[in-house]
């Protein structure tokens, strides 16, 4: 089984920074890709950055220019450098590995989310 904990969360003033962090233990053969999602109550949780095996990374719009994603292999660790941040960046944040088990099953495992809050 493998087990993702996330932390770096909280109140944070429009213009300020929050990092991220998302650790992942267990047995885990491979990972594949890393991602980050956000959700607001009511509405469906989104992706927001992801970063693949080989280095290939996507942000959405909104992200571009403002958040950094990376991971650390030796401590499968990933993390999400927000800054810049804004009243719509407020939401509970959550991590994701697409990942490869040492039974050789590809699965999805997510964090338990992390409340990210942006207000004077």
């Amino acid at each position: 089984q493998v087990q993702l904990v996330e932390s770096g969360g909280g109140l944070v003033q429009p213009g300020g920074s929050l990092r991220l962090s998302c650790t992942a233990s267990g047995s885990i053969a491979d990972i594949y890709v890393s991602r980050w999602y956000r959700q607001v109550p009511g509405k469906p949780r989104i992706l927001v950055a992801s970063i693949t095996a080989a280095g290939g990374i996507y942000y959405i719009p909104s992200a571009k220019g403002r958040f950094t994603i990376s991971r650390d292999n030796a401590k499968n660790t990933m993390y999400l450098q927000m800054n810049d941040l804004n009243a719509e960046d407020t939401a509970v944040y959550y991590c994701n590995l697409n990942l490869l088990t040492p039974d050789r099953e590809r699965k999805d495992y997510w964090g338990q989310g992390t409340q990210v809050t942006v207000s004077s």
